[in-house]
């Protein structure tokens, strides 16, 4: 017990020391907390998104001459992807929920009977609004197809309307989708920088030699390095979560407890990736620009600005080693979704896998990558 207790003193000790390199210096303090909120309100108010591929799922009731025809035209886009044929209604939220179909278009048992009655035939068409830009312009689309089919009965009669409906978000805000997913994504720049200069910084100092010949054991000085850029992750993460929840009003639907959780093991995974760069590199400029070189393509696949299922399968396989795909994914399911923790468990596998090859093998670099 009392060794147990000297080890925790330890650690303590090297926590401690890390805080106070990170925050002596005023200008630090301003660069490790003033960007999360500056880049929280820029993204909020100026990203886009792009309309290039939509998996869709049909609730087809008619299976009469009309519907098939419209359902053609939809799949001749080459934007539209028929992932699912459904057969009840009752299979539409699980659909949305999963993440298989952006749109669901449901067509009701009379609607070839109201189109040749010269009645207005209801097209119902339902949208994840979690992925409000794609799904708006997707609905957009849809509308637009319906409008040609119409057009080109030439008829007269009221054809084909469309009753559009977006869950998780009705008024399909763009704001709702960016902001959840930026509460991980703007912290995850400031923590792997904080956590791949760690290492490197006592290298060029010349400090790291006398911190090895300690009685500190490399996993305690894994631990202290770890520590204090988990916490200034989580508390970067908690000025972009209170902005998108009181500046912009988005309302959350999931548990506080479990976003927290999902955030705690992206942010570990995220420093075990930070940490390793850390202990690779052999001087501050080159840890600074091997973080630069990841946070791009990081973010680009990621699924932040793009979804995954858009990018070329080769692709898609990369990102099952980028922390941020699932960091984002359960922070966007808790918070607008409301999803529970058996929803979004699959996206805590990869994240802890990182965290178990990465965290190891900063603590077996610091010992062994001397030159």
């Amino acid at each position: 017990m009392a060794a147990f207790l000297v080890t925790l003193a330890q650690i303590a000790a090297l926590i401690r020391k890390e805080i106070l390199d990170l925050l002596k210096d005023p200008s630090a303090r301003f660069v490790l907390f003033a960007p999360a909120l500056i880049q929280a309100l820029l993204f909020g108010y100026g990203a886009t998104y792009d309309l290039n591929h939509v998996p869709y799922a049909v609730l087809d009731q008619s299976r009469g001459k009309a519907a098939t025809e419209l359902l053609a035209r939809l799949d001749g886009t080459g934007v539209f992807h028929r992932v699912s044929t459904l057969s009840s209604s009752n299979q539409i939220a699980e659909t949305i929920d999963s993440n298989r179909a952006l749109v669901v278009l449901a067509i009701p048992a009379d609607f070839e009977q109201r189109l040749e009655t010269g009645q207005r035939a209801p097209l119902q068409v339902i949208l994840d609004g979690r992925n409000s830009l794609t799904a708006s312009s997707a609905a957009a689309y849809v509308s637009s197809i319906v409008g040609s089919y119409n057009a080109s009965n030439g008829t007269g009669a009221p054809g084909i309307q469309v009753d559009r409906r977006a869950w998780f978000n009705p008024n399909l805000e763009s704001r709702w989708n960016m902001m959840p997913a930026l509460i991980g994504a703007l912290s995850m720049l400031q923590t792997l920088l904080v956590a791949a200069l760690s290492v490197a910084r006592e290298r060029e100092q010349g400090t790291f030699d006398q911190l090895l010949v300690t009685p500190l054991t490399p996993m305690q000085i894994l631990i202290g390095k770890a520590v204090p850029a988990i916490i200034i992750g989580l508390m970067q993460s908690t000025i972009i979560f209170l902005v998108t929840r009181f500046w912009f009003q988005i309302p959350m639907s999931g548990s506080v407890v479990l976003l927290y959780l999902g955030l705690l093991t992206f942010t570990i995974a995220s420093v075990g990736l930070g940490l390793s760069i850390s202990a690779l590199s052999l001087t501050m400029q080159q840890a600074m620009l091997f973080s630069f070189l990841l946070i791009m393509p990081l973010m680009l696949l990621s699924g932040l600005l793009t979804s995954v299922r858009n990018m070329p399968e080769p692709l898609q396989i990369v990102t099952y080693a980028n922390p941020l795909r699932f960091g984002t994914s359960i922070v966007r399911r808790v918070y607008l979704e409301g999803a529970g923790f058996t929803d979004v468990a699959l996206d805590f596998i990869p994240l802890l896998v990182m965290a178990a090859i990465t965290l190891p093998l900063a603590a077996w670099l610091f010992r062994n990558r001397l030159t």
